[in-house]
């Protein structure tokens, strides 16, 4: 029997086999780990980081699975699982290489500084699951390139991550085609696309959706609805259009950030769909194309809602009160859209409130006291509105506020010395542009942290106090445009840190500090048209007329040369001089008086330069300057704009041309355009005298000019046209006198309403007179000339005939201005203008008393049954005050309230201000500020007799 022997060549190659197989996996797994390793120092050999960082990433070191930022799985081979570099401060480019990490699931790189493109061959990644590599410098990620197509096929990737990148070129549309994708963030790239019509079926797990580009167009596609397990989507700053779909279905949703697109809300009924997310905290809509009123159903929000951003939008009429529902609310933006009507009290409620603003829209009424409540607050901005009445004394209980902005509104009253005991006030406290009066307390010195602060452009009087300077802090301080009187304070030598310093347009005195010199961060001081004298302060910021304005003060002198001031020995020699001219004058006079005669007759009797060429001269400074900023337009955009000037945009014509509505290619809304008839006389004055007006001022309640065309028509003739805004609702008049219009449907103007207008045009009026460098004379204001906005916002208009009230009677700006044969319109014209040339400021109030009589009345100046000489100031003053009723416009009274009390609080006041305005004589009446205060008392006195 036979036997194998255990040293058979057979058996000992049997061994040989069976050892191959066995020793096999730990050979392919060692070159599979080594493979790992070299991929690792393949990618570092394309970075630089500080020592430390990547120093345990060396070819001495086998270990690799303990270097910096990398994990291994468990089991063997051990194989790369993650890699984390993020905030390393890693700079270099992304290495192909990394695609040889066959095993990666996380690819963690953000927050560095690498550049270059996309590596493609990450999409051979197939295990990765989650890829950040955002935010990879301060200034931005500079990846370049497009993203790979590839990534769109990694089956198991759950969070895309390439925001803050200059990544361009098309969204793969397979990016959204992965199905495990949780987060998907490719914001602040340059990319293009449009959202998949099925993306709400294609990534059924996304939970963010981070889309932010600017370039992404369309519509919102309604299958997102679908994505029920999102929690935050940001389409900002893309060109999305159409409505905001009704996202009430996504009830995971906690943030909702739609800003800066082109969305439309349609009936706002997305608003109540909203409702149903009841763990929304962030809705921001700002910056689109929302219009109409915001529907009460915002108060049925979230009560977890904590942001709401609704700015830079179309919204009009009034603030829905129940907004105090959102008790969680901590920011509510709602400036720059067309808010109309009162704040309601009810945002009292909202005790959370941190950042509050309604700026830049047409709110009036007065600010509630229940803002007080908002204990959290650190920003109120209610800028640019109208709201009047006094500043609430609760605003005092807000101390936390760190900026408080009413600039620009209607506000009236002392400043209530408990704002300056908010001590938190750090950033800024702007109450210019108001008609606040009285002193400035001594308590403004306890805001010691305050860096700006603005009370310009009210009434208040009194002496600048020396505690200001204790506000060291203050980088802006702007007192101009108010009654202050006195020196500037020597305590002002502590504000070294100030950059602006205006106080310019006071009544200031004394001589200019020497300390001013010496501040180093001061960039702008203007000291212009006070009552300053002596010499000016030598070095520092007096060096640079750029910075420094002085213009006004004609006392100050120079002790070195400066452009625009004499030498302070000048001034001396100046003054005794003046002294032997007056004397000398008194003989010479009487000669000039006779040589002046003689010059006239004969320029008149030479052969005068043709009247077209000289007008064209004279315009061509003034067109300079009003034109020097504005789209420059033709005849030919004329032609085009008004459509041949068809007489369907016909809108209004007057003594020196016709008025059409238009659209111009450079702009979206409706203009209107003023288009002067050249051959009627005194039309090339008139277009002048508008340029002249129209360069120098700026106001709500004036209109506004946007260009202006200086041409020559189809037949080679000067033409001549100015483009406005376009108002909707017509003029004052037509509003009025409705059926002298054809206008027999047109509602009526409620007594508000008309308290309103007149407030608007008294405003007007008042900046024109007491607020431009030169007052500046309307000349011809009548209830045409009085146009009305959509929200009945009055805009005084025509300035045809307006001039500067010089002090030199032959000045060009005078001569340009004056026109001799017209003077305005009749039965709005003072007395004096028919007697004399001099017109002046009272000639306007004297209008202005004119229509505020016939608002009240709707009895125009001009109608027949003042043939007989009498006028409408007579027939009102006869009936006043006792049977006033008697020719009082009845329409104007609404059945709901008290008619009696209304006559007596109301209505009465207004006609003794038009009755007041419209004296015979011009020094018996009113000044505008003193009107202008007036008829707030009477708005404030309606506001209570509605509220009762």
């Amino acid at each position: 029997m036979s036997s194998l022997g255990f040293s058979s060549p057979g058996f000992l190659q049997l061994l040989y086999i069976l050892k191959f197989f066995c020793l096999l996996p730990l050979v392919i797994g060692s070159n599979e780990t080594e493979s790992d390793r070299q991929a690792l120092l393949c990618l570092k050999s394309q970075l630089t980081s500080s020592a430390e960082v990547l120093s345990s990433w060396s070819n001495a070191s086998m270990e690799f699975c303990s270097w910096h930022g990398v994990t291994c799985s468990t089991q063997y081979p051990r194989r790369v699982t993650a890699l984390d570099l993020s905030s390393e401060g890693i700079t270099g480019s992304i290495s192909p290489c990394i695609a040889d990490l066959t095993y990666l699931t996380k690819l963690q790189l953000s927050n560095n500084s690498f550049y270059g493109s996309i590596p493609s061959e990450l999409g051979f990644l197939t295990q990765l699951s989650i890829l950040n590599i955002s935010m990879n410098s301060l200034e931005g990620n500079n990846l370049v390139g497009s993203i790979p197509d590839t990534l769109g096929h990694v089956p198991t990737l759950e969070t895309l991550a390439v925001d803050l990148n200059n990544l361009s070129g098309q969204v793969p549309p397979s990016i959204f085609n992965v199905s495990s994708l949780t987060y998907l963030g490719i914001a602040n790239n340059s990319l293009t696309g449009r959202l998949p019509s099925n993306i709400g079926y294609t990534l059924p797990n996304i939970q963010e959706l981070i889309l932010h580009n600017k370039k992404f167009s369309g519509s919102i596609p309604s299958s997102l609805l679908n994505a029920s397990h999102l929690q935050s989507l940001f389409l900002t700053n893309n060109s999305l259009t159409g409505h905001i779909p009704f996202f009430g279905s996504l009830q995971n949703l906690k943030i909702l950030d739609m800003a800066y697109n082109m969305l439309e809300a349609g009936d706002w009924s997305f608003v109540s769909s909203l409702s149903n997310c009841s763990k929304l905290t962030k809705l921001l809509f700002d910056g689109n194309n929302l219009q109409g009123n915001l529907p009460s159903s915002i108060g049925n929000l979230s009560s977890n809602l904590e942001q709401l951003w609704l700015r830079n939008n179309q919204i009009s009429r009034l603030i829905p009160p129940g907004i105090g529902n959102l008790k969680s609310l901590n920011m509510f933006y709602m400036d720059c859209n067309y808010l109309t009507g009162n704040i309601p009290p009810t945002i009292g409620y909202l005790h959370n409130m941190v950042i509050l603003s309604f700026a830049q829209n047409r709110l009036s009424g007065q600010i509630p006291g229940t803002t007080g409540n908002l204990v959290q607050l650190n920003e109120l901005h209610l800028d640019g509105n109208n709201l009047s009445g006094s500043i609430p004394e609760s605003i005092h209980h807000c101390t936390q506020l760190k900026t408080l902005n009413l600039a620009h509104n209607s506000l009236h009253g002392t400043i209530p010395v408990h704002i300056f005991k908010i001590f938190s006030l750090s950033e800024q406290l702007n109450l210019s542009h108001n008609y606040l009066s009285g002193g400035i307390p001594q308590e403004v010195g306890n805001l010691i942290n305050l860096n700006k602060l603005s009370i310009s452009n009210n009434r208040l009087s009194g002496n600048i106090p020396s505690t200001l300077g204790q506000c060291v802090i203050l980088e802006s301080l702007e007192l101009q445009s108010n009654f202050l009187e006195g020196i500037i304070p020597e305590s002002f030598a502590k504000l070294e840190g100030i950059n602006k310093l205006d106080i310019s347009h006071n009544k200031l005195s004394g001589k200019i500090p020497e300390f001013l010199a010496s501040f180093k961060s001061l960039i702008n001081l203007n000291l212009s048209f006070n009552n300053f004298y002596g010499p000016l302060p030598s070095g520092g910021v007096f060096l640079d007329t750029s910075v420094i304005s002085f213009e006004g003060n004609d006392r100050l002198c120079a002790r070195a040369p400066l452009k625009g001031i004499p030498f302070c020995s000048a001034l001396v020699d100046r003054r005794r001089v003046h002294r032997s001219l007056v004397l000398a004058l008194k003989i010479v006079t009487p000669v000039v008086v006779v040589i002046t005669i003689l010059c006239f007759l004969m320029i008149r009797s030479r052969k005068r330069v043709p009247l077209n060429s000289r007008k064209s001269m004279q315009l061509k400074p003034h067109l300079r300057q009003l034109n020097g900023d504005m789209e420059k337009i033709t005849y030919q955009d004329i032609v085009k704009a008004t459509n041949g000037f068809s007489s369907a945009n016909l809108i209004g014509s007057g003594s020196f041309g016709t008025v059409y509505k238009g659209n111009l290619e450079f702009r979206q809304d409706q203009v209107a355009i003023k288009i002067f008839n050249l051959s009627t006389y005194g039309a090339h004055r008139s277009f002048a005298a508008e340029c002249e007006a129209l360069k120098n001022v700026r106001h709500r309640n004036l209109v506004k000019v946007i260009t202006v065309c200086s041409s020559v028509d189809s037949t080679g003739a000067d033409f001549r046209a100015l483009v406005f805004e376009y108002i909707q609702n017509g003029n004052l008049d037509m509003w009025l006198h409705p059926k002298e219009h054809e206008h027999y449907q047109r509602n009526f103007l409620m007594l508000s309403q008309r308290i309103n207008i007149a407030l608007d045009i008294a405003f007007a009026l008042d900046y024109l007179h007491n607020r431009c460098a030169t007052p500046l004379v309307h000349c011809d204001l009548k209830p045409s000339n009085i146009l009305l906005g959509l929200d009945m916002v009055a805009y005084v208009s025509d300035f045809g005939l307006a001039r500067f009230q010089c002090t030199r009677p032959n000045s060009d700006r005078d001569s340009l201005t004056s026109l001799s044969c017209i003077k305005g319109s009749i039965g709005y014209i003072p007395p004096e203008y028919g007697m004399s040339e001099e017109r002046s400021t009272k000639g306007d109030v004297y209008s202005f008393g004119v229509i505020l009589l016939e608002m009240v009345t709707s009895i125009s100046p001009t109608e027949e049954i003042f043939n007989d000489g009498t006028s409408l100031r007579d027939l009102v003053a006869s009936n006043f005050p006792k049977d006033i009723f008697k020719i009082v416009d009845p329409t104007m009274l609404q059945d709901d309230i008290d008619a009696t009390e209304v006559l007596q609080s109301c209505v009465i006041p207004l006609v003794r201000i038009g009755l007041s305005c419209s004296m015979t004589s011009p020094k018996d009446r009113c000044e505008m500020g003193q009107v202008c205060s007036e008829i707030l008392r009477i708005k404030d006195a309606l506001s209570k007799i509605d509220d009762e």
